[in-house]
């Protein structure tokens, strides 16, 4: 038997395959999948198909192609657990991905903006402070912990405050939309 005279024998089976293994792949639809099972025919049986295999078992080696095939192709997923250490600090994905309670909008919107504070042209002892005021200390405890007075706390706070109330307006103003 010929190549031409097996591959229309068992187009028709190869093709059923394909239609069955489809979806196994984001990317490999039916065709791509039916083509690489004929790749594979052509490159074992293009120059001569041995008397004794039958279209069965040439059929199944393809499909066993087919799957070896996907198996390597198969895209990797990673898992992430909610509970498990992300980073140095200890921060979970539990700790990071919003509660439920506040939109996904808004949650990224107040990250931003703590990030915004963070980096951007405040002073040391401003992102002290508002790095204790996050964490939830009280006045007093911030100036206990950063060996200042809760006046002086209150000050930086204030200033913090005042800096990030003139950004937000010139950024209102440059945009032409009113944000607070």
């Amino acid at each position: 038997m010929d190549f031409q005279e097996l591959f229309s024998i068992i187009s028709p089976r190869l093709r059923k395959i394909a239609g069955k293994y489809n979806g196994y792949s984001l990317y490999l639809d039916a065709c791509d999948l039916y083509q690489e099972m004929c790749f594979y025919l052509w490159e074992h049986f293009g120059e001569s198909v041995p008397p004794h295999l039958n279209e069965n078992y040439i059929v199944k080696g393809c499909e066993f192609y087919l799957l070896n095939y996907l198996r390597m192709k198969r895209e990797k997923v990673n898992t992430l657990s909610l509970e498990k250490s992300l980073n140095e600090d200890g921060n979970t994905l539990k700790d990071i991905l919003p509660d439920g309670k506040e939109s996904m909008d808004r949650y990224l919107d107040r990250k931003l903006t703590i990030e915004t504070i963070r980096n951007n042209g405040f002073t040391k002892r401003e992102k002290e402070v508002f790095s204790l005021i996050l964490e939830g200390y009280t006045t007093r405890e911030s100036g206990r912990k950063l060996g200042i007075s809760h006046v002086m706390v209150i000050k930086l706070r204030k200033r913090l405050v005042d800096r990030w109330r003139k950004k937000v307006k010139a950024r209102v103003t440059t945009r032409g939309k009113k944000l607070l």
